[in-house]
C-alpha cells in the first residue's frame, strides 16, 4: 500500500475511529512522513478552570499523546518503507504510550490550539517524540516529550 493510503488511513483512524479524539474535536491540518498538525477548537466543554476559561490540562495532555503517537507512527512507516499493508499494521496495532512528560507554560487561552510534533529518535521496540502546542497567535502553551512501544 502506497504511503499516502497509509497515512490516509490514519488520518481516518485519528478523527473518525477513536471517539475520545472526536470529542475534542482533533482534525489533522498537516500529515506527510515528517510532519504533524493537529488543530481543535476551543469549546466550553473543554475548560478547566471556568474562572479564567482556560483549556484543561487533561485536554492538553490528551492532544499532546495523540500527537506523538501520531509522530512514533510515521517513523515506522519509514523504517518499514517496502514491506507489506499487513506487516505495517501489524506494527501499528502495537503502538503504546510508555510515558509521557507534559510541561505546562501558559494557560490554554485562545480561540484554537495547533498540536505538532517530532522525533528524537525512533528504534525497533521505542520510538521517542517531542510535541509542543500553541494557541492561535501563536504562542507556545505546552510542550511534551513522549515514549511508544513500537515493536
Amino acid at each position: 500500500m502506497p504511503k499516502q493510503k497509509l497515512l490516509q488511513l490514519l488520518q481516518e483512524i485519528t478523527e473518525e475511529r477513536i471517539p475520545f479524539n472526536k470529542l475534542i474535536g482533533m482534525k489533522i491540518e498537516n500529515l506527510d512522513l515528517d510532519s504533524i498538525g493537529i488543530r481543535f477548537k476551543m469549546r466550553p466543554e473543554l475548560v478547566g478552570n471556568f474562572m479564567r476559561g482556560n483549556l484543561h490540562g487533561g485536554v492538553i495532555s490528551s492532544v499532546l499523546d495523540v500527537t506523538g503517537g501520531m509522530v512514533a507512527w510515521t517513523g515506522i512507516m519509514k523504517k518499514m518503507e517496502g514491506r507489506s499493508f499487513e506487516e505495517i499494521a501489524e506494527r501499528f496495532a502495537k503502538i503504546g504510550t510508555i510515558d509521557l512528560r507534559v510541561d505546562y507554560l501558559r494557560p490554554g487561552l485562545g480561540e484554537y490550539f495547533v498540536a505538532t510534533g517530532s522525533t528524537l529518535r525512533t528504534g525497533n521496540k521505542l520510538s521517542v517524540t517531542r510535541m509542543e502546542l500553541h494557541n492561535d497567535e501563536g504562542l507556545l502553551i505546552a510542550v511534551g516529550t513522549g515514549s511508544y512501544v513500537v515493536g
